[in-house]
């Protein structure tokens, strides 16, 4: 793959995704292969003005032998060291960067009854931490291919064909195989923030979602809740950011007591290294009551009972079927990628920066607001070339938001 290619795609990541502030440091999260592209991100993330980068170097197969292995009390409890990362980000608010490159099988052989029970007691202790400063930094989550990743990908190509392949796949996704990537993006955020207006602009209180497959589901919103898309702006120091790269969503928090009815997955979920494929969901009350998958059925019904609030919404999007992701006609088995291909809801927490003035509003005042707080966010996929969607505004009055996947606003 050509590097100024790739080197333009870290330098979006450093400026653009996380936006690094001068005299900012940075965490990156990355497994190991991945090493070369890190090294060039590290170097734009300098280049940008970062006063510090910390890179946190992850391997699955590590992973997999410490949850079937470790003491139970280790992989379920944040160590002192761990402890004291999390307080530093409180302290400095470090800009954070995931890259994602794992492959639908990654965690094949590991415990996942254990890992879950582990989760669920660690995910409070970490939630507890993050909840001080998770609105205060830039983060942005971006892909890298892995060897295994690629040929899950393309089944029928070379090892070293099919990381190229995703290369391609990923830079063109990401605006930054054509052109000026730094343009594409600006002209891309802004296109996504009109939709976002439109649909503030419209005051929906409830939304109703059919296509063929059979799913018939219906999602109360907010009154104090907006609609986001394309970057976000952090809670303080107001920086703007774009989580995602990939983006070609508009999304917001839904009423969590207000879900009901059935929805079908369209594309399979990616869940931990774990593959859950043709599933549904039944809501009652905003609750999964009730789930089926032909694949990984036991996982789903695991992660929606890690918690009480992990069979909750946490959000909606909507993303046209007519993407630049879903046009490439490819299943990239990653969750960063098939959710913007497609319209999505999220199982798990939902966003407090949505709800208006949460600046000034107290912990108090947060809890009280029917908007779901979980450890988990999980998206999973429901959009397709039939998907319908239409809006009831506080005033009765009807409006088709999308038709046959696509929209009409």
């Amino acid at each position: 793959m050509d590097e100024l290619k790739i080197r333009n795609y870290a330098k979006l990541i450093a400026t653009v995704g996380v936006n690094i502030q001068k005299e900012q440091e940075a965490t990156i999260v990355a497994n190991i292969e991945t090493f070369e592209f890190v090294r060039i991100l590290v170097e734009e993330l300098y280049k940008a003005g970062a006063c510090y980068v910390d890179v946190q170097w992850c391997d699955n197969k590590v992973d997999i032998l410490t949850n079937n292995n470790a003491e139970f009390d280790k992989i379920s409890h944040l160590n002192d060291m761990e402890k004291a990362r999390h307080e530093h980000n409180i302290k400095f608010k470090p800009a954070r960067i995931w890259i994602d490159s794992d492959d639908p099988h990654s965690l094949d052989g590991i415990d996942l009854d254990r890992r879950n029970k582990a989760l669920a007691i660690r995910g409070k202790e970490v939630r507890a931490y993050r909840d001080q400063y998770d609105e205060e930094c830039q983060w942005c989550i971006a892909g890298v291919p892995s060897k295994k990743w690629a040929k899950t990908v393309f089944p029928n190509l070379t090892e070293e064909e099919a990381v190229e392949k995703l290369w391609e796949y990923i830079l063109r996704v990401s605006r930054t195989f054509e052109g000026d990537p730094f343009l594409n993006w600006e002209r891309h955020d802004a296109n996504l923030v009109r939709h976002a207006t439109l649909l503030n602009d419209l005051g929906l209180e409830k939304l109703h979602y059919t296509s063929k497959n059979g799913t018939d589901l219906y999602i109360e919103l907010l009154d104090n809740v907006v609609w986001e898309a394309g970057g976000e702006v952090t809670k303080t120091s107001k920086v703007r950011f774009q989580p995602n790269i990939p983006t070609e969503e508009c999304f917001t928090s839904p009423n969590k007591f207000k879900t009901r009815g059935i929805v079908y997955s369209t594309k399979p979920l990616n869940y931990n290294g774990i593959l859950i494929d043709e599933f549904s969901i039944r809501f009652e009350n905003g609750k999964a009551v009730e789930v089926h998958a032909k694949k990984g059925e036991e996982a789903l019904k695991q992660m929606i009972g890690l918690e009480e609030n992990a069979a909750y919404l946490g959000e909606c999007a909507l993303v046209a079927y007519h993407s630049p992701i879903n046009e490439l006609n490819t299943i990239f088995f990653s969750t960063l990628y098939d959710e913007n291909a497609a319209c999505h809801l999220a199982l798990g927490a939902a966003f407090p920066n949505l709800v208006k003035g949460y600046e000034s509003m107290s912990k108090e005042e947060m809890d009280k607001l029917p908007i779901n707080k979980s450890i988990i966010h999980t998206d999973f996929m429901i959009g397709s070339e039939d998907l319908n969607i239409v809006g009831t505004t506080r005033d009765g009055k009807e409006i088709q938001i999308f038709k046959n996947g696509d929209w009409c606003i």
